[in-house]
């Protein structure tokens, strides 16, 4: 599995419903699980992104219209090690 940092900013839909904020990570959890996605946390950010979400996953993902994000696929340092060495 690869692993996503995805960085996330509310829509004005996602604004208006906030308050359905827990019960929308819950089906994103379950959501998530049905295409092999793995939400290991989520954080609430201060900043140029409103949430954070880690996850593992076998394939990129989509939105459904509550948040916009840019995903951002990171590596472990150990595997980092691996592909400096393969380096030619």
């Amino acid at each position: 599995m690869s692993t996503y940092m995805l960085l996330c900013n509310f829509t004005e839909q996602g604004v208006r419903t906030i308050k359905e904020m827990p019960q929308r990570r819950a089906a994103a959890r379950e959501l998530g699980k049905k295409f092999g996605v793995d939400i290991k946390a989520g954080y609430l950010a201060m900043g140029a992104y409103d949430l954070i979400i880690h996850a593992e996953a076998t394939d990129d993902v989509a939105a459904i219209g509550n948040v916009r994000t840019t995903s951002v696929k990171v590596f472990p340092e150990a595997d980092v090690d691996k592909i400096i060495a393969g380096l030619a």
